[in-house]
């Protein structure tokens, strides 16, 4: 069948007599039908659910995600509450070393002591004002003592090795005549926990 003919055939095509057709026209028709109808169950049907589904996909992904996270953090829960009684008990520790308003009279005490027993004469121990700080207060005091080099590195000495945390900055050492006649002059630093935060 050429060209023409087939052209011919859908000209003289009778709808009342549809199965004389040609099969080839009639396979179009179904081919149309089939095209038409898979495309309107797409659109009508299927399309909102597609979106859904990709929708609900995506959210299975997050979930996914968060579920691995949360199943990852109970799965070490146990090993969590022990670093947290861990934490705690350090802290603890720590918080002990920091004197107490009540206590400054015992570490100035001991401040003293340490000193004498390195040999050293004091001056003045002037308390300073307090700096309050995020979670800690911190107490200057200002010491002067005059004495040897060597009792000035016993005195240091033994400051850090006091039960409380102390810590000592600004120095300057003044010679007098000889080298047991030195004046230093040091602040010491003593902290505690601010309780208001």
């Amino acid at each position: 069948m050429d060209v023409k003919e087939f052209i011919d055939s859908l000209n003289n095509l009778d709808p009342e007599n549809i199965g004389g057709w040609p099969f080839l026209v009639k396979a179009l028709i179904w081919a149309l039908v089939l095209v038409l109808a898979g495309s309107g169950v797409y659109y009508l049907l299927l399309s909102d659910s597609l979106d859904m589904l990709d929708r609900e996909q995506k959210k299975e992904t997050v979930l996914m995600g968060t579920y691995e996270s949360k199943a990852h953090k109970a799965a070490n829960l146990d090993r969590l509450k022990k670093q947290m009684i861990d934490m705690e008990t350090s802290f603890g520790a720590l918080l002990r070393q920091l004197p107490s308003d009540t206590e400054v009279p015992g570490l100035l005490e001991d401040i003293s002591h340490t000193g004498l027993s390195a040999g050293l004469e004091f001056d003045t121990i002037n308390l300073g004002t307090e700096t309050v700080k995020e979670f800690y207060v911190e107490l200057p005091i200002e010491i002067k003592v005059k004495g040897g080099y060597h009792s000035f590195g016993a005195f240091v000495s033994g400051v850090s090795a006091l039960p409380r945390i102390v810590t000592l900055h600004d120095f300057s050492i003044k010679t007098g005549g000889s080298p047991n006649d030195l004046e230093m002059t040091i602040t010491a630093r003593t902290y505690r926990y601010n309780e208001q935060e």
